[in-house]
């Protein structure tokens, strides 16, 4: 990706690293100093497009590409006239239909593509539906004051929790130094033992400890953290057993197989391939398949032998 620069002084990141690229509404972009020098008496004209544009239309270039600032530029005046919802259509076909018009209208600004006929387009549409444009102006504009509304309350309530915290910080720094003043006074003049009178301040600060006022703030369902709700609902009491780890029994009908430590000694791996360093690295042994093998060997004997007498004996 080319480093960016700007069309006029051609200063580039790599060379300016506090470069600061500015855009307007033509979606060209020129550096800062750029925009103080060919804008000082607060109008002038773009250097690529020559289009008349003023100073304190300049905002600084959030995105790299300058089409996605121009594209966000015209989306918003766009979506001032086209401001219909959902619920304003019969079907969802008319409103997948209304969107895909939409962003035809942005292309085509954004691009430079039938500028005069979308234009045209726009105006005829704004005079056709004026009462509607207006209505769902008002909507917006009353779902964002709501909007307002809740924040404010929302950082309204988190100053206050803020404030209560460190009036509860305070207070217990309060209450630990009074405890402190305490212990020293009483060592210095009470007649008591040391031991006794540690012991007596060391249940005051117990009781500060579990009694002094509470650090829990509450969840946005008013519930404070820390603290379970009592609900209605009667829960039938469990005892909790600690796992205890029993090996699986499984009954293969027929001999009892040896454990893989014993295959080696019982000289059942004779006739097996040794593992090579690889396997052995991956963590692989013969004596696994070599189990596996009289597993397979060894099931189902049982069963076999006795339908085996059956038919000798009729």
């Amino acid at each position: 990706m080319e480093d960016l620069c700007c069309p006029r002084c051609k200063s580039t990141k790599y060379k300016n690293p506090n470069l600061k690229l500015m855009v307007n509404v033509c979606g060209h972009s020129l550096c800062e100093k750029c925009v103080e020098l060919l804008f000082v008496r607060g109008s002038g004209k773009c250097e690529t497009c020559q289009i008349p544009l003023r100073r304190n239309n300049f905002r600084i270039q959030v995105f790299e590409s300058p089409e996605v600032e121009r594209d966000i530029d015209i989306r918003k005046k766009v979506l001032k006239d086209y401001n219909k919802k959902e619920k304003d259509f019969s079907t969802l076909r008319e409103y997948n239909d209304y969107l895909e018009e939409v962003e035809t209208i942005v292309f085509n600004l954004t691009y430079g593509i039938d500028v005069e006929q979308t234009r045209q387009k726009m105006e005829q549409y704004k005079q056709a539906n004026q009462d509607n444009i207006k209505r769902n102006r008002l909507k917006i504009s009353q779902e964002e004051e709501e909007l307002l509304r809740l924040i404010e309350e929302e950082a309204m309530e988190h100053e206050i929790a803020l404030q209560r915290q460190v009036q509860d910080d305070l207070c217990e720094k309060d209450q630990k130094q009074k405890l402190k003043d305490n212990i020293i006074n009483d060592l210095m003049f009470s007649k008591l033992p040391a031991s006794h009178i540690l012991e007596t301040h060391k249940k005051d600060a117990e009781k500060i400890k579990n009694g002094g006022p509470e650090k829990t703030s509450k969840f946005s369902s008013g519930i404070p953290i820390g603290k379970q709700e009592v609900q209605n609902v009667s829960a039938v009491s469990e005892q909790v057993y600690n796992y205890k780890y029993q090996p699986l029994h499984f009954d293969n009908k027929g001999p009892d197989l040896p454990s893989i430590d014993q295959l080696e000694n019982l000289n059942y791996l004779v006739n097996v391939r040794e593992c090579t360093r690889t396997e052995v690295a991956g963590g692989f042994v013969s004596e696994i398949p070599c189990h596996r093998a009289l597993q397979d060997a060894y099931a189902g004997l049982f069963i076999f032998m006795d339908q085996s007498s059956v038919s000798i004996k009729s």
